[in-house]
């Protein structure tokens, strides 16, 4: 069981669901080693996104309104720090905010960039985790370590009914090493 191979069998599950969507930067073109692992899904369900990192949960929490499991893809936390006023004022807030009215969710997915063999520098390397989970109210925050929880993880919050969203947190570094 690969650490790699989990998340590529995670995002071809994901993929073949009737409902899912995803979007991000680097999801129809290569650009990060996420990319690799969406190689299997079904090109028609690959949203592209350009850098604009609050716009795109804005569209993940209007996906979920229209009952898509939008997955949501941001290479590195650092990245997602920049959706932090949309994924904590609004997606954290939501089920509260419309009366339980919704009860879809969002799945995001970020990573802790890798540091070997080349370090990208602080900017591409923050794994803010903890710091998230003091300030969500509802959010489920997942860090995977182990290979062989990635698949289990992402099975569950597709799967729960609760409305919750998901963050699940990637280490670059397991990419090539677990």
């Amino acid at each position: 069981m690969k650490y790699a191979n989990e998340l590529k069998r995670s995002m071809n599950f994901l993929g073949q669901k009737s409902n899912s969507v995803f979007i991000g930067q680097a999801v129809e073109v290569a650009g990060t080693a996420m990319s690799n692992t969406l190689k299997e899904v079904p090109a028609e369900k690959l949203y592209e996104f350009p850098v604009t990192e609050e716009m795109q949960m804005g569209v993940t929490i209007g996906l979920l309104m229209q009952d898509f499991i939008p997955i949501s893809i941001y290479p590195r936390w650092n990245f997602l720090l920049l959706a932090a006023n949309q994924l904590i004022n609004h997606l954290d807030k939501f089920n509260e905010m419309t009366k339980n009215k919704y009860k879809s969710k969002a799945i995001i997915r970020t990573s802790v960039g890798s540091e070997v063999p080349l370090h990208p520098q602080s900017q591409h390397v923050g794994d803010f985790s903890k710091a998230f989970k003091k300030i969500s109210k509802t959010l489920n925050i997942v860090n995977l370590k182990k290979p062989e929880a990635i698949f289990l993880e992402y099975k569950k919050a597709y799967e729960r009914k609760d409305g919750v969203s998901t963050i699940l947190v990637e280490y670059g570094d397991f990419y090539n090493t677990k």
